[in-house]
Formats: structure tokens, sequence, C-alpha cells
């Protein structure tokens, strides 16, 4: 069964992959510009920040859980490191990026205490903390905006400058690429995710301390946010309070298109990825074939649509993992 599901993903992610590189060849014939290497390597750096944050949301999906708040969290960090920019426009960048991980992590740190330890529900408590964090942007900021003039040059540059030949913005997500997979695959916390996921009662059986768990997944959200947040204002080089609005449902959809079940127990780095990508090709290359953006909306829907059926199928198919009742007790993590 183990074998069947594991093939089941690979082969859904190299479906994706193929469609991902159709779409791009088609798009590519309508318009020749859009297969240049500087058009494709716009695209890869605009995918980033999306990527970034479906790594993180698949985590907690893995979990059954989910972070709606996470764009709240991006326009909060953001606009703090922005604000923090302006009025210390000496600062390193290094420090201002440490500070807005910082306010992500302590964010996400109180959407995981309040679901792991409090045991509430996660769509509401990331609902509730998505309109908490959403109004602090424009509590904080007094509705102004933060624009390029008030910006230090090296705070807006970082973003988007070289190192052999590709964006910053491209090497921290490869790092985050890299980091997530290794989690996912080779650690214990990884593991343990994925057991949370499939079976919880099983889970506590043996020994996993889901409190905890739950409360580094949603750290790792909100740290994520965070960092995406600086990322955000400084490759656009504005900050104010609609920043990313609405984001989260980008950030979800591209986990269900890559097979991250909304279920629990089931989902790839690799799959992220690619469903990230994906919506990056599509947000990108429609309004160059002169879509209305009306219609943009319509078949981004219908693309979720087909991916929670395609899920559900196979969900139906393969089965779910349970965790046998009769491994030995470990003591929590």
């Amino acid at each position: 069964m183990k074998h069947l599901i594991t093939h089941l993903a690979r082969q859904r992610e190299a479906l994706l992959a193929l469609v991902i590189v159709l779409l791009t060849c088609a798009v590519g014939l309508r318009a020749p510009l859009f297969i240049s290497a500087s058009s494709l390597h716009n695209l890869l750096t605009d995918s980033t920040l999306l990527i970034m944050l479906a790594l993180a949301q698949m985590f907690v999906i893995i979990t059954r859980g989910i972070d709606l708040s996470v764009a709240s969290n991006l326009a909060l960090s953001g606009m703090m490191a922005a604000l923090l920019a302006a009025k210390m426009p000496t600062l390193p960048v290094p420090v201002i990026i440490l500070v807005a991980v910082s306010i992500g992590l302590v964010l996400g740190l109180l959407n995981g205490w309040l679901i792991g330890y409090l045991e509430l529900p996660p769509i509401v408590v990331t609902l509730g903390t998505m309109s908490v964090y959403r109004g602090l942007v424009f509590v904080l900021s007094g509705g102004a905006w933060v624009s390029s003039h008030h910006m230090p040059p090296a705070f807006i540059a970082f973003p988007l400058s070289q190192f052999l030949g590709m964006t910053h913005l491209v090497w921290i997500a490869l790092g985050v690429i890299v980091l997530t997979w290794y989690m996912a695959r080779y650690t214990r916390y990884g593991r343990d995710l994925y057991a949370i996921g499939n079976a919880p009662t099983s889970a506590r059986y043996v020994g996993i301390n889901s409190a905890q768990r739950l409360l580094m997944v949603y750290a790792f959200s909100g740290a994520m946010a965070g960092l995406c947040g600086y990322l955000w204002v400084a490759r656009y080089a504005v900050a104010y309070s609609e920043i990313a609005y609405g984001f989260e449902f980008t950030v979800i959809a591209a986990c269900v298109i890559g097979g991250v079940s909304i279920a629990g127990g089931a989902g790839t780095v690799t799959g992220a990825v690619l469903g990230g990508l994906f919506l990056a090709v599509i947000n990108n290359a429609l309004p160059i074939i002169k879509v209305s953006p009306f219609w943009q909306s319509a078949l981004t829907g219908l693309v979720i649509l087909s991916a929670v059926i395609i899920n559900a199928r196979s969900n139906r198919k393969a089965g779910r993992q349970i965790l046998p009742l009769h491994l030995p007790t470990r003591s929590a993590a």
C-alpha cells in the first residue's frame, strides 16, 4: 500500500510538471516573448514567495490544519520591517530580516499555542488571527503607505540583487526547498507531522507530543510569513495595509494543486513547489494572451476544483495509512 501511494504521488507530480511545460510552450507559441530567457527568469522570481509560503502551509495541512492568517502575518511583518527601515535607514538589512522573521514567528507561535495546547479548531483560530493581524497593520501604520522614497536603497535592492546569475529571492527559495525537503524526509519532526495527520489518536499512543508539534509547525509557518513579509515589501518597494490581501487562498490553492491532501497526512515538497509554479505560470501567462481578469479567477477556481476532485479520488483508491497500534510507546519529544 505504501508503494502504491508513493507511485500515485510521483505520477501526479510528473503529470503536473508536464502540464507546466506544455502550458509554457503553448503560451510561448502565442507570445514568443514569454519563453525568452529574461521572461522565464522573471517568472521564476515571481513564483518564489508563493512557493515558500506553500511549503510552510504544506506542513500545516499535513497535520489536518490550516493557516488562514499567513497573508495577514506577511502584511504585518512586512509593514513593521518597512517602518523600521524608514525610521532607522542605517540599520543593516540582515537585522531587518531577523526582526521581520521574529515578528512572524511570534504571531505563528500564538496560533500554535491556541491550536496545539488549547485544542481550538485551526480554521477558527487562524480566521480570527487573520482579522486581528490585518487590523494591526492599519493601526500601526496609521493607514499610511511606506513607499520607495521612505525606504533605504539597500533595503529595496536586496531581493532582486543577483548572485551567480540568479536573484537573492531565487536563492532563498532554493534554500527553503532544500530545508523543507530534508525536514519532511529525514527528520523525526517531519515523520511525526505525517503521523499526526494520518492518525492523531495512534500518534498520541506511540508517544508523539502532538501539542508541541503543532506549536512548532505553526511557528514555522509564521516565521516563513515574516521572511516573505520583508521580501514582499522590498521586492515591490511599497508597504500598505492591503498587502497580499487574499493571498492566503492562493497559497492553499498551490498546495491543493500540488497534491497536498486537505484531509491531512499526505503531501510532498515537490508537489507544493510544482503547485506554486503552476499558479505562477497561469498568473503570468493569461494577461499576456489578453485573458480577462474575471476569466483568470474563474480558470484558477476550476483548476483548484479539479485538483480537489483528483485528490479525493486518489484517497478513495489508495486508502489511508494508519499507524499500527502495536508499536511500542516512546517518550514525548
